[in-house]
């Protein structure tokens, strides 16, 4: 098998050298686990945090080991009866050609039901994470209005379109012209800003012209100048969701990085607002509504969903990096197989 390890921890933006192509025996199942061979491989902005040492809410990957991910591919050999060879599966099996995990740590996948990279993204953990900030969080109302950053990325656009069909106005915040386009015509957002070459202040103004009663609901992926052109425009009630920072993940800064926490509380107090940090671990025992619900929605077209699909597992790190400076249309995935 071959795998992609972390080589050395990054200072600033990740690059070539803080990854590793290894080759390694392929591993074999013990009782109870399950042998994949990978198809698919999702990358994801959270998995730049993984790797640094700093606290937070997961481990870190520690130096030489492979690179933290979901995968999902076609079961080889299997110690547990609810999988057997020809099955498919989803399991954190990282950057990786092959992998075993406990049974009990797999989701089996349908490849009847839509197709199995969409257990990376639409159906997987981005689309899950979406539904469950929307519904457990945002308390949202028919006009209201819902802003959300990296709006055509698999978080974004799934934020986007349930607020659509719960009667809000969704604007959505993306980077660069083709991106705002897609957003609009494909995700039936009704407008999106071009954040690209803006500072807070000229989010704000755009982003007033597009919200003239105000934000109701910010669904926080970016952090940066986005978040510094929102809070002026937050309405009194307002919910913030805060899922996602990828402006700073590397260490960047700019003006409303360095915002006096005095503004920000007093923005807060003012406006009576409800800033609520969002983890999807929090919600698993919700996974099974999430499918029931959003599964058919799917299948029907009703709930759209683009792909951008890189082949190889040795592009991964390029294609990572990629993703982290916004190049990706829509959820990434590597065809690993």
């Amino acid at each position: 098998m071959k795998h992609i390890v972390l080589a050395k921890r990054p200072e600033g933006a990740p690059t070539d050298e803080n990854f590793r192509l290894e080759d390694a025996p392929v591993p074999e199942p013990g009782e109870g686990e399950v042998l994949v061979k990978v198809k698919y491989m999702s990358l994801d902005p959270y998995m730049r945090g993984r790797m640094d040492d700093g606290p937070s809410y997961a481990a870190p990957v520690e130096v030489g080991s492979t690179m933290e991910g979901g995968a999902v591919g076609e079961v080889i050999a299997s110690n547990d009866p609810k999988f057997q060879p020809g099955d498919h599966a989803f399991g954190m099996f990282g950057w990786a050609t092959h992998g075993v995990q406990p049974a009990r740590m797999l989701r089996k996948v349908n490849p009847d039901d839509a197709p199995i990279q969409t257990s990376l993204g639409v159906l997987g953990m981005p689309g899950f994470t979406a539904w469950a900030g929307m519904t457990a969080y945002s308390r949202m109302k028919e006009g209201e209005t819902l802003v959300v950053g990296a709006a055509t990325g698999p978080v974004g656009s799934m934020v986007g379109q349930l607020a659509k069909q719960a009667g809000l106005r969704v604007i959505g915040v993306a980077g660069g012209e083709e991106k705002c386009k897609m957003a609009v015509e494909t995700f039936g957002f009704d407008a999106c800003v071009d954040h690209r070459g803006k500072d807070a202040r000229a989010m704000r103004e755009a982003l007033k012209n597009e919200c003239p009663d105000g934000i109701d609901i910010y669904f926080e992926n970016v952090g940066g100048p986005t978040l510094g052109g929102v809070i002026p425009l937050l309405n009194l009630h307002a919910r913030v969701i805060v899922c996602g920072m990828i402006a700073w993940y590397s260490g960047e800064s700019d003006e409303t990085g360095s915002m006096p926490l005095q503004k920000l509380w007093r923005h807060a107090l003012v406006k009576r607002l409800t800033i609520q940090g969002l983890l999807q671990t929090d919600h698993v025992s919700r996974f099974g509504d999430f499918l029931r619900e959003v599964a058919p929605k799917v299948a029907s077209g009703d709930i759209v969903y683009v792909e951008d699909v890189e082949e190889g597992l040795e592009n991964a790190p390029e294609a990572f990096m990629g993703l982290l400076k916004g190049r990706n249309q829509g959820k990434l995935v590597v065809k690993v197989d």
